[in-house]
């Protein structure tokens, strides 16, 4: 089966991939895996490296299409895969809410190092990863599952912290940039000019931009994080985007009429 996990995850580009025991990691979130209809035994864990070049006013990670749809899948794929290699199984793929510490279980499984921003770090695309997983109940052994890494930290240059816009890194702030772009309803005076200062309609990269590990960023070989970009969002642009589209972009779930504030606090 490891041979054809490795040949699956070759066939998508994804280069950075492991397995572990599902007791290796740990679960925040029991419930929802009380509502799931098995066992969990094992985790695969795996990494979706995102640049796809610079963008002007939004977050790098917002300029393709929602990361959720890509990550639903190929964790899809995963799933049919393991259904048919191991019939009767369960496996269920996630992203974001999975009942694990996803990022503790990557840097358990060794595909990178803790960023003093709380980023995991990867040595080849730096802190521009997705962090997807696939729960299932096969044996960790069937899969080729490695022991739990030790986690390893950044040697903590303190670049992050320095350039953080709020100073929310350096124990400061009260929230980071990018959640002030996402919070609904009106925003403060001093909001809004971190927002102008950083021309920012989502998001906020700076921590990353300024860590040396992501000093030449590679771009993605993942095809969905190069295609149907918006590096620039205005409001001529969002009023061209019809529920659909609107509804398949990262800045879309805080709604239409926060993008369009944001839109107006920077005159575009």
């Amino acid at each position: 089966m490891t041979e054809r996990l490795n040949a699956f995850f070759d066939s998508e580009k994804i280069e950075y991939r492991g397995v572990l025991s599902y007791s290796d990691c740990h679960e925040y979130r029991a419930d929802i895996m009380v509502r799931e209809s098995f066992t969990p035994r094992s985790v695969i864990i795996f990494l979706l490296p995102y640049y796809g070049g610079k963008t002007d006013n939004l977050s790098l990670y917002a300029a393709a299409r929602d990361y959720h749809i890509i990550i639903k899948e190929v964790t899809g794929r995963l799933c049919a895969l393991l259904s048919e290699e191991y019939p009767g199984s369960h496996s269920k793929g996630y992203g974001d809410h999975s009942p694990l510490d996803e990022r503790g279980a990557a840097l358990s499984a060794g595909l990178g190092i803790l960023g003093e921003n709380g980023l995991i770090i990867n040595e080849k695309y730096g802190s521009y990863v997705f962090i997807a997983d696939v729960i299932t109940d096969i044996p960790p052994e069937d899969l080729g599952a490695t022991p739990k890494k030790e986690i390893r930290h950044c040697p903590g240059c303190g670049a992050c912290r320095r350039a953080c816009p709020t100073g929310i890194l350096r124990g400061k702030g009260e929230t980071c940039l990018s959640a002030i772009t996402q919070k609904k309803g009106e925003l403060t005076e001093d909001e809004i000019a971190l927002m102008k200062k950083y021309n920012t309609v989502w998001g906020c990269d700076i921590c990353q931009t300024a860590c040396p590990y992501n000093r030449r960023p590679v771009i993605t070989p993942i095809e969905f994080f190069l295609s149907d970009r918006v590096e620039r969002l205005d409001t001529e642009t969002l009023a061209a985007m019809d529920k659909a589209e609107f509804s398949s972009r990262a800045f879309a779930w805080r709604g239409r009429r926060t993008v369009e504030r944001n839109l107006e606090y920077l005159g575009l």
